[in-house]
């Protein structure tokens, strides 16, 4: 696969923020992208069967980014999710995916908070109309290479695309070309996958957010900002895995995250303390103040 130049021009918001200094060379405190917040931010993760406009917007109150889905996109992957879904996982299969991505982003056109929709699929097309779909609502379009169920990866989806950089490149490059903001989703952990090589091949392809399941191996996130320092790339990394209190974003933020992710905290049946104190802890990140010492709340 040959590398290829992002479909952005020199004013795009990426270029505009960049996080160096182009008068000194150095470095400023924090990475930068096309994203809502000055600096770190918090970001709702997918959940399957749940991650909607209604959970968005209930959401938002304390996210800077919901990114909706899994939406399976293509037959392979939708027939992948109604086997998930007969052994009672939740799946959103609406009848056409991006007629449903459009009236989701439509009613979240007045929300405060940018919205994103993370898809799924084994073939090009159905990424770039879903992400036309994305641009037209100035929505990210998340790549997921991330589901580890087997019925997904089996048909081509998800984690199975960290073992195929060319396949997750050329996925990430049709969404660019349609005109959207570009994510992926991964996770660590995966034998034989380097995420910094998976890194340098999404970014060379467009991407402008690299979003870590950590898997419980934290330092991952330490590994791809150091090869980011380094790098002619410029992922936003967004860190997420057991993200619940000032200490675990903390740690993210020292290991050179931009922005982290929570995903159950969101969910309907989530403990509600958790979600505010997150993004209290975030908006002190952001604003450069020190995080308090751990709570007994922040525990439980």
């Amino acid at each position: 696969m040959s590398p290829r130049p992002s479909s952005r021009d020199a004013s795009s918001p990426r270029d505009a923020s960049s996080p160096h200094d182009a008068s000194s060379g150095e470095a400023t405190a924090s990475h930068r992208g096309p994203w809502p917040a000055d600096g770190p931010f918090l970001v709702a993760a997918s959940l399957s069967g749940e991650a909607n406009a209604a959970w968005a917007r209930a959401a938002s109150t304390h996210v800077d980014v919901a990114v909706l889905g899994g939406i399976a996109l293509d037959p392979a992957s939708r027939a992948a999710a109604r086997d998930l879904v007969a052994r009672e996982r939740s799946e959103f299969l609406p009848a056409s995916p991006p007629a449903f991505i459009d009236r989701q982003l439509q009613a979240l056109a007045d929300a405060p908070v940018r919205a994103g929709v993370n898809v799924r699929s084994a073939t090009l097309d159905p990424i770039r109309e879903a992400a036309a779909v994305c641009a037209a609502h100035d929505a990210i379009c998340e790549v997921n290479a991330h589901c580890r169920q087997p019925e997904l990866c089996a048909v081509g989806c998800g984690e199975s695309l960290l073992r195929d950089a060319d396949r997750l490149a050329d996925a990430v490059a049709a969404a660019v070309d349609a005109g959207a903001t570009t994510g992926v989703k991964v996770r660590a952990e995966v034998p034989g996958v380097d995420l910094v090589a998976v890194a340098d091949a999404v970014a060379a392809a467009g991407a402008d957010w690299f979003h870590v399941d950590a898997m419980d191996s934290e330092p991952v996130v330490a590994d791809l900002a150091a090869a980011r320092a380094t790098a002619d790339w410029d992922l936003t990394l967004v860190a997420n895995n057991g993200v619940r209190d000032r200490a675990t974003v903390a740690e993210y933020a020292a290991h050179g995250a931009d922005a982290v992710s929570v995903g159950r905290p969101t969910g309907a049946t989530a403990d509600p303390r958790v979600l505010p104190r997150v993004a209290d802890a975030v908006a002190a990140w952001r604003d450069g103040r020190p995080s308090p010492p751990p709570t007994a709340g922040d525990r439980e």
